[in-house]
């Protein structure tokens, strides 16, 4: 059934200009964005699949191939909803431009968003100014948290680059547990000395999971 065969109150462009664009599902925003579908399949039908096949979290993160992999979805419409994810991250990203750290709770806030995929674990630095304002966040590996495997070169690097004050590292747990194994205390006081050695303080080290936290700092786990 195509768009303009359904009843004008169950289509979505006509839907956002009665109810506004809040009530509306993931998928009829979608469908507005990508407007037309095929002969087979109209597009609110090809969103409502992508929508129950991925959910939007994981929609985000699909690759152009992936996403063609959907009925109704070619190229074009691929590149579309990769251009729809970048501008959300570019706008999440500028409203945090020099945002000042407080406390942990503003690094775990900082980084909601940003993980780009929270089933494996990613390792983060932020580059702090003198003010431990956030000049940027650079992802660092992804994998194991792992004293062997995390060279404190590859951490130091940009905040180098950048003559920054200062870092906050900060990775995720998968399984949403933050208590901190005894790697992430290994890898924690390997780049406190390196810190030390190049004059750029390690401020904290921030485990994030399933709406919790845990601040080496806080927990007085950094001197």
């Amino acid at each position: 059934m195509r768009i303009h065969d359904l009843d004008p109150a169950e289509r979505p462009r006509e839907r956002f200009l009665s109810v506004g664009p809040a009530a509306l599902s993931s998928a009829e925003l979608l469908a507005i964005i990508l407007k037309t579908g095929t002969p087979q399949h109209n597009i609110l039908d090809t969103c409502r699949e992508l929508m129950s096949l991925h959910g939007l979290e994981k929609l985000a993160l699909l690759s152009l191939r992936e996403l063609q992999e959907i009925r109704g979805i070619g190229p074009a419409k691929a590149m579309q909803i990769k251009a729809l994810f970048e501008l959300h991250n570019r706008l999440h990203q500028r409203r945090n431009t020099n945002m000042k750290i407080r406390a942990a709770r503003d690094v775990y806030e900082f980084m909601q968003g940003r993980v780009p995929d929270p089933l494996r674990e990613h390792l983060f630095v932020l580059l702090l100014n003198t003010k431990n304002q956030i000049l940027r966040h650079e992802q660092v590996s992804v994998g194991t948290l792992n004293a062997s495997l995390i060279h404190p070169r590859e951490v130091f690097k940009p905040a180098i680059r950048e003559s920054c004050h200062a870092i906050i590292v900060v990775h995720n747990h998968p399984s949403g547990d933050v208590e901190p194994s005894n790697a992430d205390k290994q890898v924690t006081t390997i780049l406190q000395e390196a810190g030390k050695l190049l004059q750029i303080e390690l401020l904290d080290h921030v485990i994030i999971g399933n709406d919790a936290y845990f601040s080496f700092r806080e927990q007085s786990l950094l001197y």
